[in-house]
C-alpha cells in the first residue's frame, strides 16, 4: 500500500514504514536505547530526505521517552533539579544545532553533512562498544562469573569547579558547569542528527558527574523529552521538515516492536546484547559510508537547492 508523504515528497509503502518502526522498536526493547541513531539512517536507506528524517525521527523519541519517564517518576528515581540544569543546556544546544542545520540547508549541503556526521559518529560509538563488549566477555570467561562494574571515583575535576549546587536526590554537591556543557552537547546532536542523545548523556552522568545509576536514566529521559520536543518544534517552524504521517506510522510500529523486544532482551546476557548492538551499529555505518563512496545510479537530481534535497 503506497502512501504519499507530503513533507518528504516521496511515496513509500505504509507497511514498510510500520515494519521499520517495528524493527527499531524491537531493538529499543532489547537493548534499552531510544533508537533514534538507527531510525534516522534507516530512513535514509528507503529514500526519505535526510532533513525530513532528522526532524521527523524526533517524534518517535519524544513518544517513547514519555512513558518510560513516567515509570521512573513513580519510582522517585528522577533528579528534577539536575534534570533542569541539563535541560537548560540542552535548550541552548538545540537552538545552536538548528541554526547550524539551517545554515547547511541554505548551502545545500545538509544531506551530505548529516550523513558524514552519522558515519563518523556511528563508527566511533560502534567500535568502542564492540571492543568493550569483547573485553567484558573475555573477562567473564576468565573469572567464571559476571563482570563486576567498575567503581566510580567519588572526587574528580568536577568537584573543584566554581558555581556549586547541591543535588539532594543524586547526593551530589558539584558545579553546574559540567551538566550545562553536557546538555549543550546533547542538544546540538539532537538538532543535527535527530537522536535523543541518551547513549552519550547516561555514561557522562555516571562517570563524569558521579550520579547514582538508579537516578541517571529517569533524569536523562526528563531532559530528552523536552529538548527533543523543542527541537522538533524548531524544525517544524523554521524548516517545515516534520512529516506527521511518517511520524505516526513509525510510532505505531515502534510501540508494538518495543513490547516484543523487551521480552527477547530478558533472555540474553548483557554482554551478548551489547556486542549485537555494536555489530548492528557498525553495519549501518558501513552501509552509509558505502553509499557515500559509490557512484549513484542517477548522477543528478532536480530539486530546490535551498532545501538540500
Amino acid at each position: 500500500m503506497q502512501m504519499y508523504l507530503p513533507i518528504a515528497e516521496v511515496s513509500v509503502n505504509a507497511y514498510l514504514l510500520l515494519g521499520l518502526g517495528g524493527i527499531v522498536g524491537l531493538l529499543s526493547g532489547m537493548f534499552g536505547v531510544g533508537g533514534g541513531f538507527l531510525m534516522t539512517p534507516l530512513l535514509f536507506f528507503i529514500g526519505i530526505p535526510p532533513a525530513v528524517a532528522v526532524a521527523t525521527g524526533t517524534t518517535q523519541i519524544v513518544a517513547s521517552s514519555v512513558s518510560a519517564f513516567l515509570a521512573h517518576l513513580r519510582r522517585k528515581t528522577v533528579d528534577m533539579k539536575m534534570g533542569g540544569v541539563l535541560l537548560g543546556g540542552g535548550m541552548v544546544g538545540a537552538g545552536l544545532g538548528v541554526l547550524a542545520f539551517n545554515y547547511l540547508k541554505a548551502l545545500g549541503q545538509v544531506d551530505l553533512m548529516v550523513t558524514l556526521f552519522y558515519v563518523v559518529f556511528l563508527g566511533t560509538i560502534g567500535s568502542l562498544m564492540f571492543i568493550e563488549s569483547l573485553t567484558a566477555i573475555r573477562r567473564a570467561r576468565r573469572t567464571g562469573g559476571p563482570v563486576k562494574p567498575v567503581k566510580r571515583r567519588h572526587r574528580n575535576w568536577v568537584h573543584i569547579l566554581p558555581i556549586k549546587v547541591r543535588f539532594r536526590t543524586s547526593g551530589l554537591y558539584i558545579s553546574i558547569i559540567p551538566p550545562v556543557i553536557i546538555g549543550i552537547g546533547v542538544g546540538i546532536l539532537t538538532a543535527i542528527m535527530g537522536v535523543g542523545g541518551g547513549f552519550i548523556m547516561v555514561p557522562a552522568m555516571i562517570y563524569l558527574l558521579g550520579m547514582p545509576t538508579k537516578v541517571v536514566i529517569g533524569t536523562s529521559l526528563f531532559q530528552i523529552i523536552f529538548v527533543t520536543a523543542f527541537t522538533m518544534l524548531l524544525h517544524a517552524v523554521t524548516n517545515q521538515t516534520v512529516d506527521v504521517i511518517l511520524g505516526v506510522l513509525l510510532l505505531l510500529g515502534g510501540v508494538i516492536g518495543a513490547q516484543i523486544g523487551a521480552r527477547i532482551g530478558v533472555k540474553l546476557k548483557a554482554e551478548q546484547l551489547r556486542i549485537l548492538l555494536a555489530l548492528l551499529v557498525l553495519a549501518v555505518c558501513g552501509k552509509l559510508a558505502l553509499d557515500l563512496l559509490l557512484m549513484p545510479s542517477e548522477l543528478y537530481s532536480i530539486g530546490d537547492a535551498r532545501g538540500g534535497q
